[in-house]
């Protein structure tokens, strides 16, 4: 498949956002740069490196399975400097935590996944490449001279078809996926497909999850519009997402905004990048490139997988619920990983966000690949950039909201994310 190269940032739709990006280069100017993770080399800016498409089904007029890319991420990608991975590191890497993904497979052939990955029979191949992907934003290891890494580098990861051959999911496939997964003691669950319609079957395995304190997190909209049914609404509900206990994940991307013609999600609980996002290929040191709410699904996975092993106590609805109350202001809170790790939070205030936790940085091209930081002016600027959002919900609420008519996000308490008894109190 031809190369796509990563796209500048778009104009943005919200005044909110350009805000808060104004601030973020502001802030980062006056501090001096500091890499986070492993020392990438030099390279050319993320506008003119080009990397191939990763594929969300093949067809007879595909040239075979996926094969290997030649071209490395040697920068930092810009969603690891949006959500701050490298502090989040500081406190959690997901290790004795294990992440099912449901998708097209996991290869084991990708060297990023060494020694972490395991798998219901058959799943340890990938001829899509897509299933692989989402594994590599969970969990690759970082690697000397490479930028990416995965948001939770120290989880195990388990595989599971929720496709068949040609990346095609089905209710019945994706079900059987969630339970490989759960009776193979995964704590979290991403599942990559967003079904038109819901099943019997469906619904049990979603039941399976939560009475075994699984968390199970899936896109709120189809990557593709092509693959929800004909005549369908452009704001709908899709499955497992809209079922009760799951966390449902809607894309976003460089410059806040959505990409043009996506699916609005009829609800959503997190936001997370997932517009031209960076990730492994099956097999090679090579990277690929995608769109898609599945991909935002698997940074709120390995969210999940950190704050998992970070705070043990915490049931899977403890964990959703804290995810959920210490996302940035937005239409459809943003996932802030440090906030859902360090936040602390009232017993009685789950929905409350937590102060903010420093400055998310756009990736601005720079000579060593580094993340800029702002120093001794973190935060103000953080307090800042809050501040700037909270101005920009007040006035979309006021009326001034982007978007179709409908467009809203579930709020834990609308769907049982709330603490309940378990291991323990929220912290």
């Amino acid at each position: 498949m031809p190369p796509t190269p990563l796209r500048p940032p778009r104009a943005g739709r919200g005044r909110g956002v350009h805000a808060l990006a104004l601030t973020v280069l502001l802030c980062a100017a006056a501090g001096p740069a500091a890499a986070a993770g492993p020392e990438p080399s030099p390279s050319s800016s993320p506008s003119q490196l080009r990397l191939p498409v990763v594929a969300g089904r093949i067809d007879s007029s595909s040239e075979g399975c996926a094969k290997a890319s030649a071209t490395v991420m040697r920068q930092v990608p810009w969603a690891q400097r949006l959500l701050g991975l490298g502090r989040a590191g500081l406190f959690s890497d997901g290790t004795g935590v294990t992440v099912g993904v449901v998708d097209t497979g996991v290869s084991a052939r990708a060297d990023a996944l060494s020694g972490r990955l395991t798998g219901r029979s058959g799943a340890d191949s990938d001829c899509v490449g897509h299933g692989t992907f989402v594994a590599g934003i969970i969990g690759a290891a970082p690697r000397a001279g490479v930028g990416l890494a995965g948001v939770a580098p120290g989880a195990r990861i388990f595989s599971a078809r929720g496709t068949d051959a040609t990346g095609t999911p089905s209710a019945s496939l994706v079900a059987l996926g969630i339970r490989a997964a759960v009776d193979a003691g995964c704590e979290v669950v991403a599942v990559s497909a967003a079904l038109p319609e819901d099943t019997a079957g469906l619904a049990a395995a979603v039941r399976h999850a939560t009475a075994h304190d699984v968390l199970l997190v899936a896109p709120a909209v189809p990557d593709d519009a092509d693959t929800a049914r004909d005549g369908q609404a452009s704001t709908a509900s899709f499955w497992p997402a809209a079922a009760p206990d799951v966390l449902s994940v809607v894309d976003f991307g460089v410059d806040g905004t959505r990409p043009d013609g996506s699916f609005e999600p009829a609800a959503a609980d997190l936001a997370a990048p997932g517009d031209q996002v960076t990730g492994i290929g099956v097999t090679g040191g090579g990277h690929f490139v995608g769109s898609g709410s599945s991909f935002a699904a698997a940074y709120v996975a390995g969210a999940a997988a950190l704050v998992r092993a970070y705070h043990p106590e915490l049931t899977a609805r403890q964990t959703a619920a804290r995810m959920a109350s210490t996302g940035y202001p937005a239409d459809v809170p943003r996932l802030d990983v440090n906030g859902a790790l360090t936040g602390v939070l009232p017993a009685h205030a789950a929905a409350q966000p937590a102060p903010a936790q420093g400055i998310r940085v756009l990736d601005v091209p720079d000579d060593d690949g580094a993340v800029l930081r702002a120093g001794a002016l973190a935060g103000a600027c953080g307090a800042l950039g809050m501040g700037l959002w909270a101005t920009s919900a007040l006035r979309r609420r006021a009326g001034a909201r982007h978007g179709p008519a409908g467009r809203s996000h579930r709020i834990a308490g609308d769907r049982g994310l709330g603490p309940r008894p378990g291991r323990g109190a929220q912290g």
